[in-house]
């Protein structure tokens, strides 16, 4: 049986502020990353669901739904769900509800539930004309582009308190 560590009275604030860090960071990096690689004048191509992810990376970095199996697999399931109702569903309300119900479903079944993949699916769906016409596209960029990059900096920064570990082992 494992006890947590006792906190002293600054200590929780002091994580709060890391967390903050941390995913400033991460969002900074998409928001950069995306800008600089497709000259964006919009930002089309940052998934927003990538700022649901940093909540769990980086103020829950030792949970289940936080970990990269689950960062991953749910959002690449839920990005390849979101397209294919998008193009075989004619009418986008039915499309926008299948496709975030049979991604919930998938990651459940695969074992990578991470929740900010329904809005993945859902952004694949009503994200505007722009993200339909990525087509399959949309998985690779932005949807995987977004995970490696909030992936790599949850990795290095977590890591680099001692009683922050990312990923936990299971």
């Amino acid at each position: 049986m494992t006890f947590p560590i006792k906190q002293n009275k600054y200590q929780c604030h002091i994580d709060k502020l890391v967390s903050l860090i941390g995913s400033f960071i991460a969002i900074a990096a998409i928001i950069f990353t995306s800008r600089d690689l497709f000259a964006l004048q919009s930002l089309p191509m940052i998934v927003a669901s990538m700022g649901a992810s940093a909540v769990l990376l980086f103020a829950v970095p030792q949970g289940k739904l936080s970990q990269p199996r689950a960062l991953i697999g749910g959002h690449s399931i839920a990005a390849i769900v979101g397209v294919t109702c998008a193009q075989g569903v004619a009418d986008p309300l039915i499309a926008a509800a299948l496709a975030v119900s049979v991604a919930i479903i998938l990651m459940q079944y695969c074992d990578c539930v991470h929740p900010p993949g329904g809005a993945t699916a859902l952004t694949a769906v009503v994200g505007g004309q722009e993200i339909l016409e990525l087509g399959y596209i949309y998985v690779f960029i932005p949807v995987l582009l977004n995970i490696f990059v909030i992936l790599v900096i949850a990795l290095l920064f977590n890591n680099l308190f001692s009683w922050r570990r990312y990923p936990v082992k299971t």
